[in-house]
C-alpha cells in the first residue's frame, strides 16, 4: 500500500486542488470567525466576572456568566453542534457552516473568558486604584488601564486557544461542513486509498499549526519584547 506514495500523493493534490482549497478555506473561516467571537464574548464575561460591584445586577450577571462557562465548557464541541444544527438553528434554515462558526464562537468564548479572568485579576490591584484616583469610571479603567495589560499577558493562552480551534473543526462533518478532515475523508470513499489522504490531512495540519505557532511566538516577541538568543 505504500508503493508509489509520493507520485499517489502528488496526483491526489493535482486531481483535487480546489476542492481541497475550499474545504481549508471552511476550516480557516470556522476557527478564525469563532476565535474572534469568543475573544470578544470571553472579554464580556471576564469584565463581568471580575466587576467588583456586587450590586443585584452585578450578581445576576454573574450568575448567567458562571452558567454560560459551566455548559460550553462542560460538554464536548460535538454535541453542542449536533445539538444547535439538528434541534435549533439548522431546522430554522441557518446554513451549517454559519451554525459551526456560531458553536466555535460560544465555545471559545468561555474558554477565552477565563483566560482573560485570569489575566485580569494577575493585574495589581494598584492599577485600578490609580485608574480611580485619576477620576476614572470603573468601566473607563477596565478599557484603558486593566484590559490592555490582561490582553498581553494572555497573548500565549489566546494563541493556545487559536490553535485548539484550527484542530477542533475536524468534528464539523458531523454537520456536513466540508472542512479539510470531511474532504479527505470523501476522497478515500472515492478512491478506496486511506494512505495517501491521511497522510496528507495530519502533515496539512503539523503545517498550519507550525505556521500559527511561529506567528504567535513572534506576537509574544513583539508584545514582550523578547530579545532571541
Amino acid at each position: 500500500m505504500w508503493e508509489n506514495f509520493w507520485s499517489r500523493a502528488w496526483v491526489t493534490l493535482v486531481d483535487n486542488t480546489e476542492f481541497l482549497w475550499n474545504a481549508l478555506q471552511n476550516t480557516f473561516i470556522i476557527a478564525f470567525a469563532g476565535f474572534a467571537i469568543g475573544l470578544v464574548l470571553g472579554t464580556v464575561i471576564a469584565v463581568i466576572k471580575t466587576n467588583p460591584n456586587n450590586g443585584i445586577v452585578s450578581k445576576v450577571a454573574k450568575s448567567l456568566a458562571w452558567v454560560y462557562i459551566l455548559v460550553l465548557r462542560g460538554t464536548p464541541i460535538v454535541v453542542q453542534l449536533l445539538l444547535l444544527f439538528f434541534v435549533f438553528l439548522g431546522p430554522a434554515g441557518i446554513p451549517a457552516l454559519t451554525v459551526a462558526v456560531i458553536v466555535f464562537g460560544l465555545n471559545s468564548g468561555a474558554h477565552s473568558a477565563e483566560i482573560l479572568r485570569g489575566a485580569i485579576q494577575g493585574i495589581d490591584k494598584g492599577q485600578f486604584e490609580a485608574g480611580r484616583a485619576l477620576g476614572l469610571s470603573n468601566v473607563t479603567t477596565m478599557r484603558k488601564v486593566v484590559l490592555p495589560q490582561a490582553y498581553k499577558n494572555a497573548v500565549p493562552a489566546l494563541g493556545n486557544e487559536m490553535i485548539s480551534l484550527i484542530k477542533a473543526t475536524s468534528v464539523v462533518g458531523f454537520i456536513t461542513v466540508i472542512d479539510i478532515t470531511r474532504g479527505m475523508q470523501l476522497i478515500v470513499a472515492r478512491t478506496f486509498d486511506v494512505i495517501v489522504p491521511y497522510m496528507l490531512l495530519a502533515f496539512i495540519y503539523l503545517t498550519v499549526v507550525y505556521l500559527l505557532t511561529v506567528a504567535i511566538k513572534v506576537i509574544e516577541r513583539r508584545v514582550f519584547k523578547i530579545v532571541p538568543n
